[in-house]
């Protein structure tokens, strides 16, 4: 994961790539939550933008599942 990836690239995603990019960057905030508990991080910014990207990758399904249903 880059370090900030534009919502206009999320959207060209597929679906399966929004997924799979979704339990990546949950699993690398749990490591970062972890070695930050154990020895604190450099530069703690890290584990705010690696939650933005995973609410923008949340933003990005819910709205493509709404946009199903209508």
């Amino acid at each position: 994961m880059a370090t900030e990836i534009a919502y206009s690239e999320i959207t060209s995603w597929s679906d399966e790539a929004l997924n799979d990019e979704l339990l990546a960057t949950k699993m690398k905030l749990t490591k970062l939550r972890f070695n930050h508990a154990i020895t604190p991080l450099e530069n703690t910014n890290v584990l705010g933008e690696t939650k933005k990207h995973i609410a923008r990758i949340q933003t990005e399904l819910r709205k493509r599942q709404l946009s199903k249903q209508a």
